[in-house]
């Protein structure tokens, strides 16, 4: 079974050991204690009690089985398009998003001394996001499961000519030298996190401008998406997001994934939705929540 590398280990048995005697204020992460994760999960919840999961599919379970009140989960990024495969674990994990949160991703090259170093160790995402700046030092980037997680690995092989790509706290939790700071290849590199619980918010408890995030799929049909989406348009409804993935092999059908303004019980939104509905199949709300920053 994958676990992390042992620098982590003390720090996540604590975070776990505290999080268990009061999981309601638990609040589950993907990664290693210092992750860009952990990051926003502090913020999102700062009294709260951060808990560290190998995987997304482990920080979802935890929700879902008891072990913490929410989970916070990334699912885009400016730079590196969606988190991958977080389409598919969202809907599956039976839970709700009930907030969002951005955070400014800002990476360090960091390792045991200085360099030159041969390979660098990140999560994929933060690869990418990095990607002409190892590209133009002949790094070879080294997928790992998490950023700080890739800092202790670093720490725990010993070799000094491997770096990570991780936010500066690792360096500090993992004892790595940082070689230069953000080394993202754009200034304002920011990843977008969902919050979810096992109850989804009550769209009338929410007072602002409220984001609906919903799945639904089409037939691979001329037109098949024009129909479906019309309502959107004729009832003044401001879609910020909508992405296609394939569900299974066949290709016969296209699931979407969709962001819009507005929340159920508005009369234009409610119009639009009956409208999908007609023409879509599988329609389902996976949550409807505060907006946290304006779109456009």
């Amino acid at each position: 079974m994958a676990s992390y590398p042992r620098p982590a280990l003390a720090l996540v048995d604590a975070m776990t050991a505290a999080a268990a005697a009061e999981p309601d204020r638990a609040i589950a992460f993907q990664g290693a204690p210092g992750a860009n994760s952990h990051r926003a999960a502090s913020e999102v919840m700062p009294h709260g009690l951060p808990l560290p999961c190998f995987s997304f599919e482990d920080a979802l379970d935890a929700v879902r089985e008891g072990h913490a009140g929410c989970a916070i989960i990334p699912i885009e990024n400016s730079q590196h398009g969606r988190v991958a495969d977080i389409h598919f674990l969202l809907p599956e994990s039976g839970l709700s998003i009930v907030g969002e949160h951005f955070v400014d991703i800002h990476a360090s090259l960091m390792g045991l001394g200085k360099g030159p170093f041969t390979s660098a160790y990140s999560h994929p995402q933060a690869l990418g996001q990095s990607r002409h700046y190892l590209r133009a030092r002949g790094i070879v980037p080294m997928s790992y499961a998490d950023t700080a997680g890739a800092a202790a690995y670093v720490a725990e092989l010993g070799d000094p000519a491997i770096a990570a790509l991780a936010p500066r706290i690792a360096a500090e939790l993992y004892g790595l030298d940082v070689v230069e700071d953000n080394v993202e290849d754009a200034p304002d590199n920011t990843t977008r996190f969902v919050r979810l619980a096992r109850k989804p918010l009550d769209p009338a408890t929410i007072t602002g401008t409220a984001i609906t995030t919903f799945i639904f799929e089409v037939r691979n049909i001329p037109a098949a998406l024009y129909k479906a989406l019309g309502g959107f348009a004729t009832n003044g409804i401001n879609m910020t997001k909508l992405e296609s993935y394939q569900q299974g092999a066949s290709f016969s059908a296209t699931m979407f994934f969709c962001d819009v303004v507005g929340k159920p019980g508005d009369r234009a939104l409610d119009l639009a939705l009956e409208e999908l509905a007609f023409f879509a199949n599988n329609l389902r709300i996976l949550g409807t929540y505060p907006l946290e920053r304006e779109r456009g």
